[in-house]
This record gives C-alpha cells, structure tokens and sequence, in this order.
C-alpha cells in the first residue's frame, strides 16, 4: 500500500527509506502535531483507527491542543495517555 505523505513533515529523516511499522510511534505523531487534513486521512487508512489509538496512548509527548483532540476523537480518558501523566522536564523555555 503505497502512503502518500507530505514530505516537508519528515525534513529530519529520510522518508523513502523508512520502516513505517517499526516508526509508527514516530509517524503518528508527527502528523498529529504537524500534518494537514488529508495526512489524516492518509494515516488512518495505512495504520487504522485501532493501532493509532494504541500508539497514541504510548507517545511522551502531545501538546495540550493534540491532547484534547485524541481524547475526545477517540473517546480516551486523558489521564490514560503516558504523555499526560508524564510531566515534561522543561515546563518553560524562558523565565522572564
């Protein structure tokens, strides 16, 4: 199955080469954080819903906006996303 994805999300790794089962996690959430409607659509056809959502729930890292939209499409509690129960290290970038 071929996986059309803009390439511009993944600037960091080369594209082409990558293992999409091993990379999931990776792939997920780059498009979350960062993709556009029809990478969506993209990802829930190449993944499908349910290891999105197993994936989802394992990720460190999902911003307060991407949080709220997974909980509620997917009908999860918040707290049971490792990413919420998880405190980042760095709260604030600045102290001003």
């Amino acid at each position: 199955m071929e996986f059309e994805l803009d390439k511009s999300l993944f600037w960091d790794v080369d594209i082409e080469s990558a293992d999409f089962e091993k990379n999931a996690r990776h792939i997920i959430n780059r498009i979350l954080l960062r993709g556009n409607i029809q990478d969506w659509e993209q990802l829930k056809i190449f993944y499908g819903i349910e290891k999105i959502k197993e994936e989802i729930q394992k990720m460190k890292f999902l911003d307060k906006r991407t949080l709220n939209f997974c909980s509620f499409y997917f009908n999860i509690p918040k707290t049971e996303f490792k990413c919420y129960n998880t405190p980042q290290s760095i709260q604030k970038l600045w102290n001003f």
